[in-house]
């Protein structure tokens, strides 16, 4: 059913985007300690603002109300921004990384380590890479259990 909801409410959403001047990246559609969330994540190159989230939760509120992607059952519809913790998932957040600094960690070892720093150096469907003082690493997507923008203060 998240799927079904998270395919029409992206349909519904796109245009209202990019009347924003925003991108739509990903709709999620998931339960959280407050019940079931609808969450739009979006972007733009100079970054979100407050006042972007605000105004396209205002213009898709009424017309999710008449699709009413999820059969009438209630959830709590957010607007959000990637925010810089966001972990790499698509092609997208692997482009807008490369050449910066992120964080693997694996499932299991290699070479008797679990969690890797380095800067993102390339990508495919599959695999990265990732550069650091130590040389370069090849990783498996599929075999990482997250990755994520190294973010130091």
């Amino acid at each position: 059913m998240a799927s079904k909801v998270c395919e029409l409410v992206e349909k519904l959403v796109l245009p209202f985007a990019e009347q924003c001047g925003v991108e739509l990246v990903e709709v999620e559609y998931a339960k959280k300690v407050n019940g079931m969330n609808l969450t739009i994540f979006i972007d733009k190159e100079e970054g979100v603002s407050l006042n972007d989230c605000e105004k396209l939760h205002r213009l898709i509120d009424e017309p999710l109300d008449v699709l009413d992607p999820t059969d009438g059952k209630a959830y709590i519809l957010n607007v959000s921004s990637l925010g810089i913790d966001r972990p790499l998932k698509t092609e997208r957040d692997f482009k807008r990384n490369l050449d910066k600094e992120i964080v693997v960690k694996l499932f299991a070892q290699l070479n008797g380590k679990k969690v890797y720093e380095g800067f993102l150096k390339e990508y495919d469907e599959k695999t990265f890479v990732i550069e650091n003082k130590n040389g370069r690493f090849t990783f498996e997507k599929e075999k990482t259990a997250l990755i994520e923008p190294l973010i130091r203060f």
